[in-house]
């Protein structure tokens, strides 16, 4: 969860950042980790293509939801690849 953590604290900081593509495949971030995710990427305001690999993570519902809260905020998106 810690790593998951300061991943995205790092990638909110890049305040013009408009195309991420981020494998976290097979990594055990569960729904903490995804609920970071979720709360840092809804910062990213200008971000408009986000690819997302979260394949053979256990996020649970609650983490798909703060995941799906956060991509919800991201007015500027046009571009979306979510791998669950």
């Amino acid at each position: 969860m810690n790593g998951a953590k300061y991943l995205v604290e790092g990638i909110a900081k890049c305040a013009t950042l408009t195309s991420l593509n981020l494998n976290l495949y097979d990594n055990n971030i569960g729904k903490n980790g995804v609920k970071y995710l979720g709360e840092r990427i809804a910062k990213c305001a200008t971000l408009t293509s986000l690819i997302l690999d979260l394949t053979r993570n256990t996020i649970g519902d609650n983490g798909a939801k703060y995941l799906a809260g956060g991509i919800a905020k991201c007015v500027t998106l046009i571009s979306l690849n979510l791998n669950l």
